[in-house]
């Protein structure tokens, strides 16, 4: 249990024009100010886990500085602002074609990522944030009053060939690893093949042969195999493989926006028979399907500034960045975000199809994500405000922020210690 209060400073609560009640609750009774102190009360008391923000290379320098309040999504300031206890720092790596070269490459990446991780939680702020290596060290953490760097691994490339990396990465703290990104790999096809691998609908018809390995093999060390980003094959195949209950660290519903990240009843009721978790993603064409104007027009505005990647992202000027976000802005004006009550529709419909022990929260916030409400981590409290309006009990909301996510990696830690012969 926490000993603190997570609040650092006063929130100010976007005002909340959110419509919609969850089935069959009804929250209505009372003011607005009355519903937002019984939000902020549960809020205060539920840990809550954020399952996916992305980090650059030169994360944890002092160019990008997580103890400082600056203009990235997560910085240990906005945690502490919106109440947002634990954040999965992920290790991406993008892929590209697979060489022995590229291996060695994916790895090196890896690690400076995780090296960057481990500076902010081990000489930068080691009295603000520290790095869990069990489920219980959540806990314990937060009751010494400190945030925690939870870490995942988005894009099973990074192994290469190579099994024994896994235990590697295992004891640098991951604890979820996304099998593919956008692209096959040679764990697994991926749900949107990239062109300029000149790749096609699928390689391996879902898992490949290596793949089934590399869920024992990661079964047996203790991570969670993350099946966002692969096709429906491929995520099949890894419920059907894994002893241990999987997790979806960022995806949404596929019956509220038909796009190929999100994923269709099918794989959800699959996920709920494995005891898995779909983490929804606050990423806004993935809550709601963007009209094709819309993806015109940012895609113009990224040819017209050379954005091809997130690399060219990465080496933007200020300038560029400030007409990116402007000329954004402009369109933003045309065709408005999605917000937080249409993200929480991706909730509700998760909870009443597969059942509430199978929810969690995620946001993609520095890799994509944000919605209005909800667009750094300084305003991670609206979303417990939503679902108190839609009636969610408080028993409820810890397990959709927290509860469930801890359960799968306790469970993962049992299938481990059983796998190796602990138990």
């Amino acid at each position: 249990m926490q000993m603190i209060s997570k609040f650092g400073r006063l929130l100010i609560v976007l005002p909340l024009v959110f419509s919609a009640c969850r089935t069959g609750s009804d929250s209505s009774s009372g003011t607005e100010e009355d519903l937002v102190e019984k939000a902020r009360a549960i809020h205060e008391r539920v840990i809550t886990i954020d399952t996916h923000d992305d980090i650059p290379f030169n994360f944890a320098t002092p160019e990008v500085d997580p103890g400082v309040r600056g203009d990235r999504q997560v910085d240990i300031e906005k945690m502490e602002e919106g109440g947002l206890d634990v954040a999965f720092f992920v290790v991406y790596v993008g892929q590209t074609e697979r060489t022995p070269e590229n291996y060695e490459r994916a790895k090196a990446d890896a690690l400076t990522k995780f090296e960057a991780i481990h500076r902010m939680a081990e000489e930068m702020y080691p009295d603000k944030i520290e790095i869990p290596y069990t489920a219980d060290d959540v806990e314990r953490i937060l009751s010494e009053g400190k945030k925690v760097a939870a870490i995942g691994i988005e894009n099973g490339f990074v192994i290469g060939k190579d099994l024994s990396l896994l235990q590697r990465y295992q004891e640098l703290g991951a604890r979820y690893m996304t099998l593919a990104h956008g692209g096959h790999n040679d764990i697994a096809d991926s749900a949107t093949p990239r062109e300029n691998l000149d790749e096609s609908e699928e390689e391996h018809g879902g898992l490949s042969e290596f793949g089934e390995e590399v869920v024992a093999e990661m079964n047996r060390v203790g991570i969670l195999v993350d099946v966002s980003h692969i096709s429906k094959n491929a995520m099949l195949d890894a419920v059907r493989v894994s002893k241990a209950p999987v997790i979806a660290s960022h995806s949404s519903v596929r019956a509220l926006c038909d796009v190929p990240r999100n994923m269709d009843d099918e794989q959800l009721l699959a996920l709920a028979e494995n005891g898995g978790v779909i983490q929804m993603v606050a990423l806004d064409r993935f809550v709601k399907k963007w009209p094709q104007e819309k993806q015109d027009a940012v895609d113009q505005v990224r040819q017209d500034l050379g954005i091809t990647s997130r690399a060219a992202f990465r080496t933007m000027t200020d300038e560029q960045r400030q007409e990116y976000q402007d000329r954004l802005k402009e369109i933003t004006e045309i065709w408005p975000r999605t917000n937080v009550s249409e993200y929480v529709d991706h909730i509700d419909y998760a909870v009443n199809l597969m059942g509430i022990e199978h929810v969690g929260i995620s946001s993609d916030f520095d890799g994509g994500g944000g919605i209005d409400g909800w667009n750094d981590a300084s305003e991670t409290f609206n979303i417990t405000v939503e679902l108190v309006r839609r009636g969610y009990t408080e028993e409820e909301i810890e397990m959709i922020w927290s509860g469930n996510t801890l359960r799968i990696w306790r469970e993962m830690e049992r299938v481990s210690s059983e796998l190796k012969g602990e138990v």
